[in-house]
């Protein structure tokens, strides 16, 4: 529950923040018969994204067992993918987001009657679209164990009601945000989620007969945490864990993990370096004396 609760918080958080920076740049450029127009680009973006996650929710149902397998190991790991373009280009877009969104809604408005909507449409339902594969990524290996979907999608829901409530705050001007601390911390912590979810679709793959292996495993610990345990739940829950992990899934946590979690680290260290200022131009003699 906590990984989805994190997930929507801060999927939603970025939505939120783009509705946020469209509707205050309309208002303070006196452009406020514009506004229903980016509302109209959100619903619409909602609405995709939720027929997306119920498409991919219920479209496997009627396939076998191995088809299912295969197609929910290849959506985990395309939803891995997703997952980390989106916490680096966040990273790294995050300051210039703004004067972007500003230009966009420069152009959109005077393109024509529904370009704006375009623009939101687009802007929030990539967030969207992103949120409904990881969840359902997420959510998919969670429920194999726990029997139920109840919980995963009620912490994602909490973390978008909650984003939503932040985002209209910072628009209100009530809280401020270290948004580069917040998609930090919750980067780090989405890349060994992500790592849990990419094992989890490896190991699909096995059970498809896709890739060998399912039977060699790295280690099981089943004893010393059953699968059926308060913690057991807990660890699945929250970074995917399998107490029985075979060596290509370890295999695969490993190489996604450690290269993914250092070049991101590497990253955010250089952003808190100290920009070096411009060196002061030293006057150069004209060699001519004054008498």
């Amino acid at each position: 529950m906590l990984a989805n609760f994190l997930i929507g918080l801060r999927e939603g958080l970025e939505a939120a923040l783009v509705v946020s920076i469209l509707l205050a740049y309309l208002v303070k450029s006196g452009r406020h018969e514009l506004i229903w127009r980016v509302w109209v680009g959100v619903a619409v973006a909602v609405v995709v994204s939720l027929g997306f996650g119920a498409a991919l929710t219920f479209g496997p149902k009627g396939l076998t067992f191995s088809a299912q397998e295969l197609i929910g190991g290849s959506l985990s790991i395309i939803a891995v993918g997703f997952v980390t373009w989106m916490i680096f280009w966040m990273a790294r877009a995050a300051r210039g987001m703004a004067g972007q969104l500003r230009s966009q809604v420069d152009r959109a408005a005077g393109a024509g009657l529904w370009s704006l909507a375009v623009v939101a449409t687009l802007a929030v339902g990539r967030e969207g679209l992103e949120t409904a594969l990881f969840l359902w990524a997420t959510t998919e290996a969670a429920t194999r164990q726990t029997a139920g979907t109840a919980m995963p999608l009620a912490g994602a829901a909490l973390g978008i009601a909650v984003a939503v409530l932040l985002g209209y705050l910072m628009y209100r001007g009530a809280i401020k945000i270290n948004l580069t601390k917040f998609f930090t911390w919750t980067g780090a912590f989405l890349i060994i989620v992500a790592a849990g979810v990419l094992a989890y679709g490896v190991h699909d793959l096995q059970e498809a007969g896709f890739l060998p292996g399912l039977n060699t495993l790295a280690f099981d610990v089943s004893r010393a945490i059953p699968p059926t345990s308060w913690y057991g739940t807990l660890l699945k829950g929250i970074f995917n864990f399998s107490p029985a992990t075979t060596v290509l899934e370890a295999t695969v946590w490993l190489a996604y993990f450690v290269p993914t979690m250092v070049v991101f680290l590497r990253r955010v260290h250089a952003r808190t370096l100290p920009q070096p200022r411009p060196a002061t131009p030293v006057p150069v003699p004209t060699g001519r004396t004054r008498p």
